[in-house]
């Protein structure tokens, strides 16, 4: 796991690369290349977990030196698809870089759809005069990119693109940030900064003089026919593809750790990974120095107890979780309405003192059907739209404050797929967007609409499934899997999502709705798996989440509403300070703003840092 940089017609020097220094602090290495008239200069940081010798060392070229390559990430099929190659290379090591480098100058772009794993990475074909920028189908490892004039910068974060390139705020992309929770790739907050889509590559042609980035994917679309299998076949077929995808995962020469929730998701995972290695592996867990149901140290103990696993946990209270705000927020480098990103941060420190890489537990809920939202869509079917816009005025009217239902309830009176998938992902409402920022919020259903069409979404039996396949690809990538990388990176810690294995998603989209999602049950096949694993006391735990205690913080706590409506902050100027205090009456009232509180907290050390 690294960090990479490069540029087309600017030049990248050691303070630029040493921005990303945490992500890769064992070693670092600039090149520069003249292809046609265009300079293209190459970046890496390096953490060295696979191959540890120099034969490791990026940016890595044939022995030609046709074909370059700086590579974020891991390939777990590697060693499969370095015997595919039939011996016509003489391998110097044995790291995954090495391997894709020539898998892709032989067979160019068309061997990216076989890559197992996750990752980010330029390649550079100078006989082609091409530079492609690649991303995977999960969007697990970021890659961004920006465009000023003849010049192209990309890296694996912002800071160092932002340091070449001028850059201005987005209104827009504001708007579309406070109504959706995050920024929907391949938007930023910057005008100019773009993220490369999952499951999409940049192409540049570098024969032409004037350079122009086209994005393309490289997704398909999830097949419609569904596997006819008994359910036994298919439980049977998915624990030994969870199986192996742990195993693939453990691919290392230092050793491997892992975040440990009290759920099932990350204990499942844990069993597995224990019988493949030597050693007790280190677990590590992240509480809360006051009492709050968010708290899993207990539950995290009894399955470390359980599996066998060396355990290690943290308690963090409010003063932590403001201290470390800013410094998250100029870590992941987009603002997130998503509150467990606090405890990422103590958690990935707390993991990294003793391990360079971990397995983690998550994408479970989004192929395997695990949040509240998708039983929504499967109400969808029970409950006649104008009986569901009745409920929603009944509910208004009664003054209900449970924020999920109130925003599904008015979903479930909308036909139209990515207006109601809008309605349901929202966090603000587009008037309430209107009011904060002054504009109205017009992109996020094109975000929406635009992997519903690439995904052949129409073609899939129902809306639940539908729903799953846009969150895998969209919701996941720009959410939860960007903060983790960002925090763990920040640390020099490499994590990994067993969860998302490719050949087993697949495996998971082409299985029938009901072996995943039923009407008030989730993960099905995954918690029958798991019942034959794990005690029952493990399996059958409420489900907690990952969350912190911030709704009561933000009650009970001061600190943050004085930042939020102090009136000479840049905040100030951006967001309109009446609509931010009604948000706190509100939640002082007993709704829960707690997300809202937390995006627009993000927000404001945002823009005192990159506006």
């Amino acid at each position: 796991m690294c960090g990479i940089i490069g540029t087309i017609n600017q030049q990248v020097d050691e303070p630029l690369l040493d921005l990303i220094r945490h992500r890769g602090p064992d070693d670092g290495s600039l090149t520069s290349y003249s292809v046609a008239r265009h300079r293209v200069d190459f970046g890496h940081r390096r953490l060295a977990i696979v191959d540890l010798s120099p034969a490791g060392r990026q940016p890595m070229e044939t022995a030609d030196s046709t074909c370059s390559l700086i590579f974020n990430g891991e390939i777990y099929n590697h060693a499969e698809l370095r015997k595919a190659l039939n011996g016509s290379v003489n391998f110097r090591g044995h790291s995954d870089t090495e391997t894709i480098l020539h898998l892709l100058s032989r067979q160019g772009l068309a061997a990216v759809s076989g890559l197992n794993g996750i990752f980010a990475f330029a390649f550079l074909d100078v006989p082609a005069r091409r530079l492609y920028l690649v991303r995977d189908p999960f969007g697990v490892k970021p890659l961004y990119f920006c465009q000023e004039g003849n010049a192209l910068a990309f890296c694996s974060e912002i800071k160092p693109i932002a340091r070449l390139m001028r850059q201005s705020l987005s209104v827009e992309n504001l708007a579309e940030l406070l109504r959706l929770r995050y920024s929907p790739s391949p938007d930023t907050l910057f005008k100019n900064i773009r993220k490369v889509r999952p499951g999409h590559f940049v192409e540049i042609d570098l024969s032409s003089d004037r350079i122009q980035p086209i994005e393309r994917p490289y997704l398909q679309p999830v097949p419609p026919t569904k596997h006819a299998l008994p359910m036994e076949v298919a439980q049977s077929e998915y624990g030994g593809l969870l199986r192996r995808a742990v195993e693939r995962q453990l691919m290392s020469d230092v050793e491997v750790g892992i975040f440990l929730s009290g759920g099932v998701d990350s204990a499942l995972i844990a069993q597995f990974a224990q019988s493949h290695v030597p050693y007790n592996m280190k677990a590590f867990t992240v509480g809360f120095s006051e009492t709050d149901e968010s708290d899993e140290i207990a539950e995290a103990q009894e399955t470390a107890a359980y599996v066998g696993l060396d355990h290690h946990a943290i308690r963090i209270g409010f003063d932590d979780f403001l201290k470390t705000f800013r410094e998250c927020v100029l870590s992941v480098e987009e603002p997130l309405a998503t509150t467990s990103v606090i405890p990422m941060f103590y958690l990935a420190e707390l993991a990294a003192r003793q391990v360079k890489v971990v397995l983690s537990g998550q994408g479970a809920d989004e192929p395997l059907g695990g949040y509240r939202r998708y039983q929504g869509e499967i109400a969808r079917g029970f409950i006649p739209p104008r009986l569901a816009h009745c409920l929603s005025k009944a509910a208004s009217m009664l003054g209900l404050r449970d924020e999920a239902i109130m925003r599904a309830l008015p979903a479930l009176a909308e036909a139209d797929d990515t207006e109601r998938f809008l309605r349901v992902y929202e966090v603000f409402s587009s008037e309430e967007v209107e009011w904060l920022v002054g504009c109205r919020e017009e992109c996020a259903r094109k975000r929406i609409a635009y992997f519903y069409d690439l995904l052949g979404c129409e073609r899939q039996p129902d809306g639940v499934s539908r729903m799953m396949s846009v969150d895998m690809r969209m919701n996941l990538a720009d959410d939860l899997l960007l903060y983790t990388d960002k925090i763990t990176m920040r640390h020099s810690l490499e994590c990994r999502v067993p969860m998302l294995d490719l050949e087993m998603v697949r495996f998971l989209e082409s299985l029938p709705t009901r072996f995943r999602v039923a009407c008030g049950r989730g993960k099905i096949i995954h918690k029958q798996l798991a019942e034959e694993t794990l005690p029952p006391r493990i399996v059958r735990r409420r489900k907690k989440g990952f969350m912190s205690p911030t709704r009561k913080w933000f009650r009970e706590k001061n600190a943050v509403r004085d930042l939020l409506l102090d009136t000479v902050s840049r905040f100030a100027t951006h967001i309109n300070l009446q609509a931010v205090r009604k948000i706190f009456e509100q939640h002082d009232a007993g709704w829960n703003r707690e997300r809202h509180i937390f995006l627009l907290l993000g927000i404001y050390f945002w823009l005192e840092e990159f506006a």
